[in-house]
């Protein structure tokens, strides 16, 4: 099907819209809905408005503006109600409340709360445009009033005794022509009209009677941000229990293994060849899975990071390193959390292994201080440049790490050198 005959179905189902319009049931639906809040919205937008002109004209004594104020608390709550019950029994729309903080205080804190409450004042503003709806309302009941009579005249006029006022004057004919097509043309735009003033009703009071979108959101954020925190230190606490549970136990077996391979092939060099080899190579690769699972044990957790904090598992990385570390540490006595003690760590790690494995670098500056609350690490390499997130290197890992905890990884790397890798993470997330 092409565009031109999209465009023709559409057309067409416009047009058969609009005809069907005053038999449909949203047309009646939503012009229940729009005269209900005639009276309702027309009360309550004149009793708002004499309440804060009264609390204004008596604000110079206290007692009198803070009963017309508490009058209007009152009202406002009651109209919220209502107009909340029109909107879901009308339209199926439920309205939730805004939440307010009444945690430990008395009848007039709670008052003094809603007056400061945005929500409040968000009520009372749908209270004084309600009355606008309510005058569209009536300009709809207006609609089908007029379009039914219109359109009916010419029933009217032929029912009219043969020597009435209609019977020969053509021109009258005429004009009952005219006014049935302006029937059926007011007929067909009332329905669209209903339709159209309903949904602003109903947009315009889910902004004004609900809770605010922006605190919403704000809130949801807050929890997000709990949410995932609680996971990181989940994470983290599952990474330290796995890390003793391997340095206590398997470690420990393997070690206790391979010291028994070594006395036994110490101890007994009269062994038979095949059995001296088979304990040689056993020997071997006891130390080779005990040195693995070391290095697995340390990419885990680092049982120095728990101990003795950030300043010393940096010290051991360094002095592990096989090219020159300069490395400077200056952190408040009060440690960072242990999450992002943790990510700072594997951040200096993983950098300074690239740096080693695949830039050729001859020496590395590690930089690392608290400043804003936020703390910042930098590692800057010699090398030859050319890293990047997506080539392989573990860089996309780290980047992920990092900005689990709200944290930020900059790469500085052109070709040809040097290498600056920066992260910063937020103490507070």
């Amino acid at each position: 099907m092409d565009e031109g005959e999209v465009q023709t179905v559409s057309g067409r189902q416009t047009a058969l819209t609009v005809l069907r319009g005053p038999l449909r049931r949203e047309a009646w639906r939503d012009t229940a809905y729009l005269c209900v809040n005639v009276p309702l919205g027309i009360t309550g937008a004149v009793g708002v408005l004499l309440l804060l002109t009264l609390t204004a004209t008596l604000a110079v004594t206290v007692i009198g503006a803070l009963i017309s104020l508490g009058v209007l608390l009152g009202l406002v709550r009651v109209l919220t109600d209502l107009q909340r019950s029109r909107h879901l029994a009308f339209r199926q729309i439920p309205i939730p409340p805004d939440e307010r903080d009444y945690a430990g205080r008395g009848w007039f804190g709670r008052r003094a709360t809603d007056l400061r409450s945005e929500g409040f004042w968000r009520q009372v503003g749908y209270h004084l445009l309600s009355a606008f709806f309510g005058a569209g309302a009536l300009l709809v009941g207006l609609g089908w009033a007029a379009g039914v009579t219109l359109t009916l005249l010419p029933a009217y006029a032929w029912w009219v005794p043969l020597g009435g006022p209609y019977a020969s004057d053509l021109r009258l004919a005429l004009a009952q022509v005219g006014l049935f097509l302006v029937g059926v043309v007011v007929l067909l735009a009332t329905p669209l009209l209903a339709i159209g003033l309903a949904e602003v009703d109903s947009r315009v009071s889910q902004a004004l009677l609900g809770q605010n979108r922006r605190l919403q959101l704000d809130r949801r954020l807050t929890a997000v941000g709990a949410s995932r925190a609680a996971a990181v230190s989940a994470a983290d606490a599952e990474r330290r229990r796995i890390e003793r549970d391997l340095h206590d136990g398997v470690q420990q077996r393997l070690m206790s293994l391979a010291m028994n391979l070594g006395i036994l092939r110490t101890a007994h060099p009269d062994l038979a060849e095949g059995t001296r080899l088979a304990v040689q190579d056993a020997h071997e690769e006891a130390k080779l899975v005990l040195s693995e699972l070391r290095d697995l044990v340390r990419g885990l957790y680092p049982a120095v990071l728990d101990d003795r904090g950030l300043d010393a598992a940096l010290s051991g990385i360094a002095a592990r390193s096989a090219v020159p570390v300069r490395l400077q540490v200056d952190l408040p006595e009060q440690r960072p959390p242990i999450a992002l003690e943790a990510v700072a760590y594997f951040v200096v790690a993983e950098t300074l292994t690239n740096a080693v494995r695949h830039s050729g670098a001859t020496a590395v500056d590690i930089d690392v201080r608290m400043a804003a609350d936020v703390l910042r690490v930098q590692v800057t390499d010699d090398g030859c440049g050319g890293a990047r997130p997506g080539g392989g290197s573990g860089l996309k890992g780290l980047n992920d790490r990092v900005t689990s905890v709200d944290g930020t990884l900059d790469i500085d790397s052109p070709t040809g050198g040097p290498t600056t890798i920066t992260a910063e993470l937020p103490c507070a997330f």
